[in-house]
């Protein structure tokens, strides 16, 4: 039976290893700035000169026709770009929201500099701009991951334009500065130069999806994969690295108290994302990430705030509980 058992978990596994190779086969070569990548609506660009550069800021912004006089801007993760926000936006517009949707600079389709100080100041500025131009003077502010921490820098820097703050499974609700060691950015960008197809669907599996896999997750892998195809990958893993150690270096938790605007906090209570997991004892790391504890500390420290959970869910409610997602977000622009 012990015998059998081990057959079969040896021919999952193989089964597994051969339908990643053949997925990492077929990936799509793609250009720095996703010229060759359909995003769900229209893009324009935004010229920035900034640290005395000309760059490019790429963004959605898509109008209802039944437009309801709210807007939202959607401010995507670290290891995502504002195609993701696709269900989003099409449930918002149905509502009659005024949809924003920029990349970053560094990510997506917006340019991908050769040397860049990368702060939430700076990338909350680039956001501000992109708002003035569209003479959008208020809006409700929502960011997931990495996204959450540069929405809490925006609320926190321009409260007179922030509405409401949306934060989905924000990363830096715990300092790992306390915990992990720092490491210098030529650290992550080795890192970065490793990575494969079957290394960035690992730890998507892991870390996102607690090794429950669904089909409509390829489409993340594949656009963070197609990359490394790309001779330019340097570039990219650079840009990475940089935002790495921008994410470590600059918490915004211990600013929550100073929070101006109406909050909502939607965490998937299964997550464990935490920046710095791999440089620390198993006892540390089974201590981080804890988002179920992170959520309701996080929810007391931002005044006005109000915190929905969505049980057995992970990093990305609006791609893998979207209905879950959805309503809370709703009613609460609605309030």
């Amino acid at each position: 039976m012990k015998t059998t058992r081990m057959m079969a978990a040896f021919i999952l596994l193989i089964f597994v290893q051969a339908t990643a190779s053949a997925q990492s086969n077929h990936l799509k070569w793609l250009d720095l700035e996703l010229t060759n990548y359909d995003y769900p609506y229209p893009v324009e660009y935004l010229r920035l000169n900034v640290q005395l550069q000309n760059l490019k800021m790429a963004y959605m912004d898509v109008k209802p026709d039944n437009y309801n006089g709210k807007n939202i801007v959607l401010l995507h993760g670290k290891n995502f770009n504002g195609a993701y926000w696709k269900t989003t936006i099409e449930a918002l517009t149905k509502e009659g929201f005024r949809v924003i949707v920029p990349d970053q600079v560094g990510f997506g389709k917006s340019s991908k500099p050769e040397h860049f100080h990368y702060t939430f100041q700076q990338l909350a500025i680039n956001t501000k701009m992109l708002l003035d131009y569209l003479q959008v003077t208020k809006t409700a502010v929502l960011g997931h991951s990495m996204g959450g921490m540069l929405a809490t820098r925006f609320a926190l820097m321009f409260p007179e334009t922030t509405e409401k703050l949306i934060l989905e499974n924000p990363i830096g609700l715990e300092d790992w500065k306390l915990v992990a060691p720092y490491k210098p950015v030529e650290w992550w960008y080795e890192n970065e130069l490793k990575k494969s197809y079957q290394q960035i669907k690992d730890y998507q599996l892991a870390s996102y999806y607690d090794g429950k896999w669904s089909p409509d997750y390829d489409e993340w892998v594949n656009l963070l994969a197609g990359w490394t195809l790309n001779s330019d990958y340097p570039r990219i893993a650079w840009n990475a690295a940089l935002t790495y150690d921008m994410i470590f270096t600059q918490p915004v938790l211990y600013e929550f108290p100073q929070v101006q605007v109406p909050t909502l906090l939607i965490i998937g209570t299964r997550d464990r994302t935490a920046l710095g997991k791999g440089l620390v004892s198993e006892e540390v790391r089974e201590k981080m990430g804890l988002y179920e504890e992170l959520g309701k500390k996080t929810q007391a420290a931002i005044p006005h705030s109000e915190l929905v959970e969505i049980p057995n869910i992970g990093h990305l409610p609006h791609i893998e509980s979207f209905d879950q997602f959805i309503t809370p977000l709703t009613k609460f622009l609605k309030q």
